[in-house]
Order: structure tokens, then sequence, then C-alpha cells
């Protein structure tokens, strides 16, 4: 009489296989994930100051047709008919994800800035621009810059 093995189960080669196969698909996986999110923030940003340019070409056009002479406002949210979520007056560099600042640097000029889910910061400069006398400057908004760079 011939004595049959019944075979539940799988073998500890078939599990080691599939385990590399798993740790082959995550390596390739993650670091796409990651870039994906860093796309998406950086696609925000550029919403959001295009936004404040946008807001900040009508507040020169309103400025020019009430007072003769095209101006940005000191702090370039103040263009906006509504503020980015995570936007704080806290005056500091943004310390919190997703939060948003403006630094006054002087009368006319400063700094946004925002914070990453990933804690990375970054900044634009902003000049609203010299309004007084004969040599009248229009405001300037610069790229992004990564803080600390």
């Amino acid at each position: 009489m011939k004595k049959t093995t019944s075979r539940n189960g799988f073998t500890l080669i078939e599990l080691i296989i599939v385990m590399v196969i798993l740790g082959i698909m995550a390596a390739v996986a993650v670091p796409r994930y990651l870039d994906s999110i860093a796309n998406a923030e950086e696609s925000a940003e550029d919403a959001v100051i295009s936004a404040i340019t946008a807001g900040l070409r009508q507040a020169a056009n309103d400025s020019l047709y009430t007072n003769g002479r095209a101006s940005w406002p000191s702090n370039p949210f103040d263009a906006l008919s509504e503020k980015p979520a995570g936007y704080t007056e806290d005056g500091d560099l943004a310390d919190t994800d997703g939060e948003w600042t403006y630094i006054m640097l002087g009368t006319a000029n400063g700094q946004i800035t925002h914070q990453r889910a990933d804690n990375s910061r970054y900044t634009w400069d902003y000049l609203a621009g010299d309004q007084d006398g004969d040599n009248a400057e229009t405001g300037v908004l610069s790229p992004r810059v990564k803080a600390g760079e």
C-alpha cells in the first residue's frame, strides 16, 4: 500500500522568492511615491505664488487707476482676496508643515516662506518697489530658493 501525503502550504524557497519580488517592487515604488509627493507640494507652491503674482498685478492696476502710479502692497498676501491655507502672521520663518508666512525685512521688502511636509523650507524674496520720486521702481518677486542655501 502506497502512502499519499497531502501538500498544504508553500515551501521555504517559494516564500523567499515572493519576499524578494516584494522587496524589489518596494525599492522601485517608494522613491517614485516620495517624488510624487515633492512634485505635488511644488505644484501647490506654484499655484499660491501664481495667485500672489496675479493679485499683485491687479493691485498695481488698481493703484494706477486710483493714484496714478502702479504700486504693490507692503505684504504680498494682502493682494489676495483669500489667504492660502496655513497662512499665519507670526512674522517668523515657517516652522509648521504647510505654513505660509511673510517676514518684513524693511518698509518695502520681505520674504515669503513656506514649509513642506518633509520639513524643508522654501523662500521667495519680495520687494514692493519704490514709488516715491521720479525713479519709480516696480515690485519684484524672486524665484523659489530652498532656505539655508
